[in-house]
């Protein structure tokens, strides 16, 4: 079976497979009556949100506007006719983001009457596309942003801000559509996975009704399933959370790891979002990092315990990396380089402790956006059959 590294990081993907946006959408419009769509692809998951579509759709598929942000140029979308991409700011927006705003708008005021729209919202729309109501400026759109991250904001409250000064948030885009029908699916970062709140409401409902279809299409729910079943088909015992986790990263490390040091499953599984509050100047990390040299600091001394704590979108804050694994001997490697996993994390500077450790998760674009896991394993480091 190999290292139990090897394992975590198996059940991640297997995660990450069933939330796969490609396949999600491709599966959710395969019984779409026969018609003429336009899409409109906006999140971390757009891309592969896009093929999807293209797969399922064909030549009916007349029109697709993606709005992707930098760090996911990744798979190809091909060369035809209709189609524009927009590569535009996350987690902060900038001028890229107004002018993507402003081109959703002409771009379905455009749309002939015999075509209908089809909406792929997944997290991180909220800073692609802007419209701000008139009188708020982009210095303040970027201070709401940087202050909800800063602060370690929950993303339902920092969303609640952003909609209260866009035109196009809450509900307001879903009312310009006057009535048109259309068809929104929705990858889901969010707790309940409502589409009130994904994207900070982008195609969430209009205050006076609509005539949109809604589908969350894969959610964090549906990923911790696949890890319990991936363990369960390697005959391992496995339990996931039911409810989703949310706080403080410190408050989180001691919960998985007590859950996991005293239960009795091989395998424990939690999905969600915690919150960390960063120094005026933080060091190099994101809060799936941050929570895993946390828990690093609880598991030494026990060493059939691990932990892999990881973005499903492949990364955590400004990093290029997803998160980490860790085990009992990770804060031990961290002292042997000459550094201090309290002041680290005081520091938040977690990142560079865990890169000399060897413990970082680098996935690259994963084509969704579901938000965290953490899947714990109490199984010795080298597994049988290895």
């Amino acid at each position: 079976m190999g290292t139990r590294e090897a394992l975590l990081i198996e059940l991640f993907r297997a995660g990450l497979e069933r939330v796969d946006g490609r396949r999600c959408v491709r599966a959710a419009l395969a019984a779409v009556p026969p018609g003429r769509f336009a899409a409109a692809a906006i999140g971390k998951a757009a891309l592969a949100m896009t093929l999807g579509a293209q797969e399922a759709l064909g030549d009916s598929l007349e029109r697709v506007l993606v709005v992707c942000p930098d760090e996911q140029p990744g798979q190809s979308l091909g060369d035809r006719p209709g189609l524009e991409i927009h590569q535009s700011a996350h987690p902060v927006p900038d001028e890229r983001s107004l002018r993507a705003g402003a081109r959703l708008l002409s771009w379905l005021e455009a749309l002939p009457a015999a075509v209908t729209p089809l909406f792929l919202i997944s997290g991180g729309a909220s800073a692609l596309v802007e419209v701000p109501i008139g009188g708020v400026t982009l210095d303040e759109l970027v201070r709401v942003a940087r202050r909800g991250l800063a602060d370690g904001q929950d993303i339902a409250a920092l969303n609640a801000a952003r909609a209260a000064l866009s035109q196009i948030k809450g509900g307001r885009l879903a009312a310009r559509l006057g009535g048109r029908p259309a068809l929104a699916l929705f990858i889901s970062d969010v707790p309940g996975d409502d589409p009130a709140l994904i994207g900070s409401g982008l195609l969430g409902p209009a205050s006076g009704g609509d005539s949109i279809r809604r589908a969350v299409i894969a959610s964090i729910d549906m990923a911790m399933d696949a890890v319990v079943e991936a363990a369960q088909a390697r005959g391992l015992s496995a339990r996931r959370a039911r409810e989703r986790f949310a706080g403080d990263v410190a408050r989180l490390a001691v919960q998985f790891t007590h859950e996991l040091a005293l239960g009795e499953a091989q395998v424990r599984v939690w999905g969600g979002e915690s919150t960390l509050r960063l120094p005026a100047t933080p060091g190099r990390g994101g809060r799936n990092q941050h929570l895993a040299l946390a828990a690093a600091r609880l598991l030494a001394g026990y060493p059939d315990l691990a932990l892999l704590v990881a973005g499903t979108d492949g990364i955590d804050g400004p990093t290029a990396q997803a998160g980490a694994v860790v085990d009992g001997e990770t804060c031990g490697r961290i002292a042997l380089h000459g550094l201090d996993c309290d002041e680290s994390l005081r520091r938040a500077d977690s990142g560079t402790a865990l890169a000399v450790a060897g413990a970082l998760l680098r996935t690259g674009p994963t084509g969704t956006n579901v938000a965290d896991l953490v899947i714990g394993a109490k199984l010795p480091p080298r597994l049988a059959g290895s």
